[in-house]
């Protein structure tokens, strides 16, 4: 996926001559509104983003008029009475948190939402607003397979369009990536990849400390969907890994095995160090809860899940934490690309390895980088995974350039077998976890 051109406003009459007007009460939605018919205040902009910018791109609205829409209509929502779409308060845990704990019927708000994008395709129609793109450049290469598990239970965002979808009017570039693998169904990774980034959009903090902004977000979104997990007797967790790219920073946060990996001048770097029950740490933290780590073909937290963070997790917690750990990087433009995968990659697949692996495969298109990620999870299939593999890969250079520069460089690109700590500044910020 490559940054887009200027936006076309040519889909909008065709949607607008498709719904020539507002839907009235009763009249079914133009998606499926398939749910448990509740959301709660936290839950509304998430829910009702991820509808509009799926119905709006499926028209082939392009993205980042499609962001900028959804947040005008959104907006709007937001901005008008929703009690009259109340349907009850949860008796007293919600008491005193009215945003988390009151229930809006979710199919009259949806249509009411609805109504709101149509009119604003109506007046946008009309005279299409300046739309700014990205002024850095951004490749995305994903791809998943279900492989041979009975279920895909990964989920993945791309956000180049992050400053659209929340009004950030500023000269300041951001791009959001994740990448969530879920385990116990998909129910945490479905609600993180829906919530997630809404929490870390509408953060108070996202424009002067967006790395505290990412990592608060993902305790957030833990406890908005244990909410929901108690109440509809959901039982699922997901792992995650994020990345917020904002102007020359990088913000990471994660949440168990889930892992992002940086390659810069054709060398690995390791960013993070994922969440795993035999971490020292990681055992000290549950057993002074109460729970204990055991090995069961792999250790585990109290005999069970084999991750020692994740969101959800309702009947493991607090011992599986939803805490993310958090940290920074200052990009200087020597970096070639950003790596994010679920653990079904990176148990087939070392990150010296990566590096081979694009640039055999960059070699192999003469520099086109779009199929990079189908690459990458060929090959850990090869090497023996059978879970659920997902690779996103963003370029931060024209790939044409990384395989020049690789194929310049007299020195062989591999990286040592153990990738090399991060040579970026690191950012004194209160996103650093504390453990």
């Amino acid at each position: 996926m490559a940054l887009e051109l200027e936006p076309s406003a040519a889909p909008l009459s065709s949607f607008l001559r498709d719904f020539p007007a507002p839907l009235a009460p009763g009249e079914p939605l133009p998606w499926s509104s398939a749910g448990s018919g509740a959301l709660s205040r936290a839950e509304v902009p998430g829910a009702l983003a991820e509808r509009a910018r799926s119905l709006l791109g499926s028209r082939g609205v392009s993205p980042l008029l499609a962001a900028s829409l959804t947040h005008a209509a959104v907006d709007e929502v937001l901005q008008t009475d929703l009690t009259e779409f109340k349907l009850q308060n949860v008796e007293t845990e919600g008491e005193g948190d009215e945003e988390r704990f009151t229930l809006l019927d979710e199919e009259s708000l949806q249509r009411c939402f609805f109504n709101k994008l149509r009119d604003v395709c109506c007046e946008w129609q009309k005279q299409l607003p300046s739309l700014r793109p990205l002024t850095r450049f951004l490749l995305v290469s994903i791809h998943a397979i279900r492989n041979a598990r009975r279920k895909m239970e990964d989920r993945h965002v791309l956000l180049p369009e992050f400053n659209q979808l929340f009004g950030l009017s500023d000269d300041v570039d951001r791009a959001y990536f994740a990448v969530f693998d879920g385990h116990g169904g998909v129910d945490a990774a479905n609600y993180s990849a829906t919530h997630l980034h809404v929490n870390v959009g509408l953060h108070e903090e996202i424009i002067k400390n967006p790395a505290e902004a990412l990592k608060c977000s993902f305790q957030k979104t833990d406890e908005m969907f244990l909410f929901k997990a108690k109440r509809e007797k959901l039982r699922s967790g997901t792992t995650g890994v994020s990345a917020l790219i904002v102007g020359n920073k990088l913000h990471i946060a994660w949440l168990g095995d889930s892992q992002v990996m940086l390659v810069q001048q054709g060398k690995a770097v390791t960013l993070m160090e994922p969440h795993k029950p035999e971490r020292e740490d990681e055992r000290a933290r549950i057993e002074t809860l109460g729970g204990c780590v055991t090995y069961m073909d792999c250790w585990r937290v109290n005999g069970t899940l084999a991750v020692s963070r994740a969101i959800g997790d309702i009947c493991q917690k607090p011992y599986v934490s939803g805490d993310a750990d958090a940290d920074s990087f200052e990009l200087t433009g020597s970096e070639d690309y950003l790596l994010l995968a679920c653990d079904g990659f990176f148990d087939a697949i070392k990150p010296h390895e990566v590096v081979d692996l694009v640039l055999d495969h960059l070699m192999q298109t003469k520099g086109v980088g779009l199929k990079a990620a189908e690459r990458l999870v060929a090959a850990a299939k090869e090497n023996g995974s059978s879970d659920n593999i997902t690779v996103l890969v963003v370029f931060l250079r024209d790939p044409q350039d990384i395989l020049a520069d690789c194929l310049n460089d007299s020195k062989s690109p591999r990286a040592d077998d153990d990738a090399q700590s991060s040579p970026f500044n690191f950012l004194s910020c209160e996103a650093a976890a504390t453990q």
